[in-house]
């Protein structure tokens, strides 16, 4: 297929989610400046996603998602399971939880301690600052007016305070919030929503400025290729290959930066389809090498949620008022006459943050605690009151990879996570799993009288535990670090998010952690990209 050119943009950015609508607004504010942001989803104008609880329509939906599947993993039964990747303006923030979450002083310190210079936690938090606007103001070390708006739930539940209480019983104090540099404790989540309506990043950033005459932004753009050229011995990207349904094949130039924010699953493809990767994968699928980096697409990780579950009685939850033709009608009416009750849910609400042993250096893992239970998402709440505290590792040693399986772009690639693979992780996951119990068990829920069916009693040593946990264990979707920051051989990026051995190309996105953040990675994508787009600027 033939491209016909579609002109000439200071800077074309691929991807128009949490980091690409960030990186739009800002490189667009220099009027000199062209920017084109090239979309592969359409708009985001589907009224689920403007309801926080529509994420149980948005995930899995082709018309937001794209779908992916995992290769099955040993350590999960062997199962595959879906990877939700936001397709769609907005990406994964127009489908996501909508949780607020910077991690821990420890993640953004031992990011720095590899070598990457400008990203410790003391660099990074006055940036948090700067885009954050917090409902109640400039206080509990939150910053307040910029685009990014977080505010508390808008729904209450006994059975989640009851749980909060005995978090507290079993050593975990109540907090009043989390994101002060250590976690510890137990507290309602915060959210990216303005008067309970989600605040994806087209709101934050994208909406305010789209307007600007020299910002172009596509959707439906599909990227198909880097184009690279050599100058003085170097090589040089030049700008994209993108197919539209509209402009037909075009190919784009950039002249001063093409910037990749296609994400931990999109950004390490285009790199492998266009020449940019391990040599080995590339040319056993017959691609021309134009750089060899081993990296790219190895070191990705995430955080795997094992979803244990209790019956309860004497208590509502939402399996109940799911399954109530009157409750469903009353909760609609709740949400569009005052913003408020079960339709303004994120998937959790409570969270809760500890060591699963003493000899942690910070809190390693964390609960995301459910006032409802079903099969896995998609399927119909169970007909009976229940609650699902999910827990999980923080700090995953098992580590998987995203590698090409054809040199079509509409391929998917292999998605391989490895979870659980490390004794390490079985050893936090078994533990975590003990926690729970010590929670359930606790004075302040014995009046719901709390019965674990999910995996049941009798998972009891530590093999049973582990195998219960690949059973059980599913993605939270925090894939990161495919095109990971850092000088080693295994690098992608350097710390000004240059990809190594490539002029004019950087990748600025989740992919480019060397270690995941312990919490929801939405808010430190943000960050990633406020600091992309001053190294860009300052690079003229």
């Amino acid at each position: 297929m033939s491209e016909s050119a579609f002109g000439t943009f200071d800077y074309v950015i691929v991807g128009a989610g949490s980091a690409g609508c960030l990186l739009a607004n800002r490189l667009s504010a220099d009027p000199q400046r062209t920017v084109l942001l090239l979309e592969a989803g359409g708009d985001d104008d589907w009224i689920w996603i403007r309801i926080p609880i529509g994420y149980l329509y948005t995930i899995a939906n082709p018309r937001t998602d794209w779908c992916y599947k995992t290769a099955p993993d040993e350590h999960l039964a062997g199962r595959s399971i879906h990877y939700a990747r936001g397709r769609v303006l907005g990406g994964c923030s127009s489908i996501n939880a909508m949780i607020y979450m910077r991690g821990q002083r420890e993640d953004w310190d031992h990011w720095a301690a590899l070598g990457n210079r400008g990203w410790s936690w003391d660099d990074v938090l006055p940036v948090f600052q700067r885009l954050e606007d917090y409902q109640h103001g400039n206080i509990d070390s939150y910053g307040v007016g910029g685009e990014l708006r977080v505010e508390d739930p808008r729904v209450e539940w006994e059975i989640l305070d009851a749980w909060r209480a005995a978090a507290a019983e079993c050593g975990i104090p109540s907090v009043k919030a989390f994101n002060g540099g250590d976690n510890f404790g137990c507290a309602y989540f915060q959210m990216n929503q303005r008067v309970g309506r989600r605040w994806s990043a087209t709101d934050a950033f994208l909406k305010p400025v789209r307007q600007r005459a020299n910002l172009l932004v596509l959707p439906q753009a599909s990227v198909r290729r880097l184009r690279f050229e050599a100058r003085d011995f170097k090589r040089r990207c030049t700008g994209v290959e993108f197919v539209h349904p509209e402009h037909g094949a075009r190919f784009v130039e950039a002249r001063r930066e093409t910037l990749l924010a296609a994400g931990a699953i999109g950004s390490p493809q285009l790199l492998q389809l266009s020449g940019v990767g391990p040599a080995d994968l590339l040319g056993a699928h017959g691609i021309p090498l134009v750089h060899e980096l081993p990296g790219v697409g190895e070191n990705l990780h995430d955080h795997l949620q094992i979803r244990m579950q209790y019956r309860v009685s004497n208590v509502r939850t939402m399996n109940a008022l799911a399954n109530s033709a009157l409750s469903r009608a009353l909760m609609g009416m709740q949400y569009f006459l005052l913003r408020s009750g079960p339709l303004t849910m994120p998937p959790s609400q409570l969270g809760a943050f500890a060591k699963s042993d003493p000899a942690q250096p910070s809190a390693n893992i964390e609960w995301h605690v459910q006032p409802l239970s079903l099969d896995k998402f998609g399927d119909p709440l169970h007909p009976f009151p229940a609650i699902t505290p999910s827990v999980c590792n923080l700090r995953p040693s098992s580590r998987g990879w995203v590698r090409i399986t054809s040199p079509d772009p509409d391929q998917h690639p292999e998605i391989k996570l490895n979870y659980l693979s490390t004794e390490e992780d079985r050893q936090v996951a078994a533990d975590a799993m003990r926690f729970t119990r010590r929670i359930m068990a606790a004075k302040a829920l014995s009046r719901y009288n709390p019965s674990e069916f999910r995996p049941g009693g009798a998972a009891r040593s530590t093999e049973a535990l582990v195998r219960a946990a690949g059973e059980l264990g599913t993605t939270i979707f925090h894939p990161i670090g495919s095109c990971k920051m850092g000088g080693d051989r295994m690098a992608v990026v350097d710390d000004r998010l240059r990809v190594h051995g490539i002029e004019a190309l950087r990748v600025i996105d989740a992919s480019v952690m060397p270690r995941i953040t312990s919490g929801n990675t939405n808010a430190p994508t943000y960050v990633i990209a406020e600091k992309g787009a001053g190294f860009v600027r300052e690079s003229g």
